[in-house]
């Protein structure tokens, strides 16, 4: 794994999406903060070299997506979760819809991810 940079504004652009989280991202931070899902600790709004991820648990090497529909599809989300791939770690989106509607599922599925050995999907 090669060693990246941090752009030097990435941390202060993380600290502004922090407070201004989504409904969805709230919601889904509201279910994983403080180590309330299975032990797991997780980050919000964490730079992973040039990109910052929704949330991620850094023992898991796991990124998790709270997305709007635009984003399934977009290039830029498919550059962006090459990269994030081949650096180790594992991208997992869920729709705001499914957040807002299913959350029981959302985190069922992510359990069985965190639970796994760390590969990348």
């Amino acid at each position: 794994m090669v060693k990246y940079e941090r752009p030097p504004l990435a941390t202060l652009r993380a600290r502004k999406m922090r407070r201004e989280m989504t409904d969805a991202e709230r919601k889904l931070w509201l279910l994983l903060r403080d180590r309330r899902f299975g032990g797991f600790k997780f980050r919000r709004q964490a730079p992973v070299g040039r990109y910052i991820a929704d949330f991620i648990c850094l023992r898991r090497k796991l990124i998790v997506e709270a997305d709007g529909g635009q984003h399934f599809a977009g290039k830029r989300d498919l550059v962006r979760d090459r990269w994030m791939k081949g650096e180790g770690y594992s991208v997992v989106r869920y729709s705001n819809l499914d957040i807002f509607k299913n959350p029981e599922g959302v985190l069922t599925d992510l359990l069985a991810r965190l639970e796994k050995p760390n590969v990348p999907t």
